[in-house]
Order: structure tokens, then C-alpha cells, then sequence
């Protein structure tokens, strides 16, 4: 095992359990939404059709694609208060993927959202990586049930 990847571990390891805080708030409009739509080919009229879907869903109007909240992941924890550092020696840091995703409440056109995040766990994967697990959770200003909770899994790789 590197030296580099040593230390990280052990300066990661630390931040075990941590709260991250809160993110920004961000708007999801439909303009966001449409193109979103468009680039995963999925024009349900739940998404994309204002006045349909105010006579004939129970939401008052169109909502994001679940996908879109949770593609969302990488822009609303950029603006977290604390974030991971990069480290010395880090050659890229990767999506690993996610333990488990929970759409909870729909995000209605025009709402905004922000990440909460908590560094749930950090393990070795040696020769030359970290797995670190963030549990994030997807708030909608003004809802008690949030967009979604997610255990996300990020690795970073070491020289």
C-alpha cells in the first residue's frame, strides 16, 4: 500500500459519521425538466405537460424525473459547507455507485432542493483505493418528506 493511500485512509477514516451540512438551495424548473425529458427520452405527461398534469395527477402539476433529483447528486453537494479534500497523490475520483436509492416525495416544477449529507463510511480497497459512502439526503424547501435519500458510494484512487 502507497504512503498516499495510507494517509488518506487514515485523514478520511476520521471524518467517519461526520455531518456534512446543508447545500445550497437550487431550483429545478421546467425548463430543467423538458431537457432532462429530452435527454433520457422520457416524455411522460407527468414531466412535461403542465396543464395535463394539473387536471390529472394529485401533484398540482408536473414533477421531476426521479433520475433528474438523483442526477442532481454531483451539483447540490458541491455547495455543501464541508466537503471531501482532495489528497495528495489522488489520481481521480469515480462514482462507485450507490447501496440504496428511495424516491420519497415528488419534486414539483419550480420547487428548490437542497443536499444534506453524512460520511457514513470509509473503507480500504486496497491496492490503490477509498470507497467513502455518503448517506445524502435531497430536501424540497418547504416539504417535511424530502425528495429522496440515497447511500452514495464515491471512490477515489490513489498513485
Amino acid at each position: 500500500m502507497s504512503s498516499n493511500l495510507q494517509n488518506a485512509f487514515t485523514h478520511l477514516k476520521a471524518l467517519e459519521g461526520s455531518d456534512q451540512g446543508h447545500g445550497e438551495w437550487f431550483e429545478v424548473d421546467q425548463d430543467r425538466i423538458n431537457d432532462f425529458a429530452d435527454a433520457t427520452i422520457d416524455h411522460q405527461f407527468i414531466h412535461v405537460d403542465p396543464e395535463r398534469a394539473l387536471v390529472e395527477t394529485p401533484f398540482g402539476g408536473t414533477i421531476a424525473h426521479g433520475f433528474l433529483s438523483l442526477s442532481l447528486l454531483v451539483h447540490l453537494t458541491t455547495s455543501l459547507p464541508v466537503e471531501i479534500p482532495k489528497m495528495e497523490g489522488q489520481v481521480m475520483g469515480i462514482n462507485y455507485g450507490f447501496e440504496k436509492i428511495r424516491f420519497i416525495n415528488p419534486v414539483l416544477a419550480g420547487s428548490r432542493v437542497r443536499a444534506q449529507s453524512i460520511v457514513s463510511s470509509v473503507e480500504l480497497k486496497e491496492p490503490t483505493a477509498v470507497n467513502i459512502t455518503r448517506s445524502i439526503t435531497v430536501e424540497i424547501e418547504g416539504e417535511e418528506k424530502p425528495a429522496l435519500v440515497a447511500e452514495w458510494i464515491t471512490r477515489s484512487v490513489f498513485a
